[in-house]
């Protein structure tokens, strides 16, 4: 029996999808698991730890199925506005972005918003978390990109940028970032806290993904997927993926190959081997499902090894001088504006002006 994967897809219908993934066979087959048809408008977000699941939607509710159980488990509401970027930090904590210029930190043990950032005047078009778990990476519509340190609640810094970015990501290793801009890719390197290059991709970018440190897969508003060395800023390959634009990437790692998964407008999710040598060799396709459905983000799930746990980890030993080192890289240049913002935290004794201070709301069946 081959490896147990999973593929999550979010679409404009308001559904999401599930496929469990036959790997044991030459020709991969993709089989319905689940579907779950929760939200009142289009999915805008997915997310996946151990054992839930987190879609988020134009709806303005973040929607969590347990995987383990395989039901619906509830709904996050705290969000004013379009659930625009969700990211689990391994099983124990949940991070979402909105349109509402809001970063929330929930606790997966009982679902409670722990943290509510003011992060951006304008929206929270992408956020990333450090490997680490101590910081996260937003960009909005202020044209700004933002350092938050999630262990003690306050902004670590505020870079200024000429236009407003629309993804954000840490690489695997957590030494260096990019930073997209419409058709544009700015790699920084966190020791030197300095641009290292642009990467510039021929259309405006819909989606990355590191495959490696140092390799950055990158989808365009078209059918093409380009493979680039963020190292050299060269592009070691591409392939036409779809008939149609490419939505959304995710990828995941099989033995000495890594397989890069690829949603599109026209319904199909698709995956690709790709050996990642020195010279990139043209990828295989493994097998591929027809939604009918027109998709707009993707997720893979897969089974870990280590036990499920929800420890915080603000109570590591070694959290304050991580950190510390890590913001004080970041803040090396004369570009970078320190700043002591405090993070809005909900003070469950007052009043609430909308919904239920960020706690879960059970669904009734």
């Amino acid at each position: 029996m081959g490896p147990v994967v999973e593929l999550l897809a979010g679409s404009y219908e308001q559904v999401s999808f599930g496929y469990r993934v036959c790997t044991d066979q030459k020709e991969w087959t993709a089989k319905a698991d689940f579907t779950h048809h929760a939200h009142t408008a289009s999915v805008s977000a997915v997310a996946t730890s151990e054992r839930f699941i987190a879609t988020g939607s134009k709806d303005e509710t973040i929607q969590l199925y347990d995987k383990k159980k395989r039901i619906e488990h509830g709904i996050l509401q705290h969000h004013n506005g379009t659930i625009s970027c969700l990211e689990f930090y391994g099983n124990s904590h949940l991070i979402s972005g909105g349109e509402d210029g809001l970063i929330c930190v929930w606790s997966t043990m009982k679902w409670e918003c722990l943290k509510s950032i003011r992060a951006h005047k304008g929206y929270v078009t992408s956020l990333s978390v450090h490997p680490s778990g101590k910081l996260a990476l937003s960009v909005g519509t202020d044209k700004t990109l933002r350092t938050w340190n999630l262990v003690d609640g306050r902004s670590a810094f505020i870079k200024n940028i000429k236009q407003n970015a629309h993804i954000v990501r840490w690489s695997p290793d957590g030494d260096k970032y990019v930073v997209v801009v419409n058709n544009i890719v700015d790699v920084y390197i966190l020791e030197t806290a300095s641009l290292k290059g642009t990467i510039q991709n021929p259309l405006r970018i819909s989606s990355i993904k590191f495959l490696t440190n140092s390799i950055l897969a990158i989808a365009g508003d078209d059918e093409t997927v380009r493979i680039y060395d963020v190292d050299t800023e060269k592009c070691v390959g591409s392939f036409k993926a779809h008939e149609t634009r490419v939505k959304a990437m995710d990828s995941f790692t099989l033995d000495d190959y890594s397989v890069l998964v690829t949603a599109s407008n026209d319904g199909f999710i698709k995956m690709w081997k790709l050996h990642l040598n020195e010279t990139i060799e043209p990828p295989v396709l493994l097998g591929e499902v027809n939604t009918a459905a027109r998709l707009t983000c993707l997720a893979v799930w897969q089974p870990s090894s280590t036990p499920e746990t929800a420890e915080d980890p603000t109570t590591e030993a070694t959290t304050s001088e991580e950190v510390a080192t890590i913001t004080a890289e970041l803040s090396k240049t004369k570009r970078v504006r320190i700043t002591t913002e405090e993070v809005i935290l909900e003070d469950e004794s007052k009043p609430q002006k909308k919904n239920d201070g960020g706690k879960k709301k059970q669904k009734t069946q």
